[in-house]
């Protein structure tokens, strides 16, 4: 098996421990009944397919297809071993959030009635843990699938996502929780703890 199959491999099964990571927490999300679901909007839901083909669509075309071919580059053994170190841990955090959520998760922005503010964890690190675990996906993917295309598709669309929604998350959270949202910005970062 060559490098490039083993390194497709591998972000494939980051890609299939992501969805059965997050499955049993989906469904007690769904059992929480919604307080505020006002941020379902077309908006959210083109942002989230946005996302979705940059981490998901484009990267499953090129680990199957090879396309775009032209624009693959050489692959170096130490880069898969980075890559999967950093989807290993983007994993770990990603389970760990859910984890530390409970209930208070959920794919869109919306609040749950008794929705707690959680600032223990891995929260009490960083204001959005979920967000650094994507972007840690993002990274292994530009690591394990050495394309010009499909590598950096998950920073893009992701980004363009986390652009575009964590003002408007934090909005809502401040809406909701008041002060104490505001004491908890005073005293954590957004993704990356104590930078940004």
């Amino acid at each position: 098996m060559t490098l490039l199959a083993c390194s497709k491999i591998a972000w494939a099964l980051g890609v299939i421990a992501w969805y059965v990571i997050r499955l049993p927490f989906e469904r007690k999300a769904k059992r929480a009944q919604v307080a505020d679901a006002r941020h379902r909007t077309l908006r959210e839901m083109v942002l989230l397919s946005i996302s979705t083909l940059g981490l998901g669509i484009v990267p499953a075309i090129y680990a199957a297809t090879g396309f775009p071919k032209g624009l693959t580059y050489a692959l170096s053994p130490v880069q898969v071993m980075a890559g999967i170190c950093v989807f290993a841990a983007s994993l770990w955090l990603f389970w760990r959030t859910h984890r530390d959520l409970g209930r208070n998760w959920s794919v869109t922005l919306e609040i749950k009635d008794a929705h707690q503010l959680v600032t223990g964890g891995v929260y009490a690190y960083v204001r959005h843990p979920m967000y650094s675990a994507f972007f840690l996906w993002a990274v292994a993917q530009a690591l394990l699938l050495p394309n010009l295309v499909a590598g950096p598709a998950g920073l893009v669309g992701f980004g363009i996502l986390f652009a575009f929604r964590v003002g408007r998350e934090e909005a809502m959270m401040r809406q909701t929780f008041g002060p104490a949202y505001d004491a908890y910005c005073a005293r954590t970062r957004r993704i990356i703890p104590g930078i940004f």
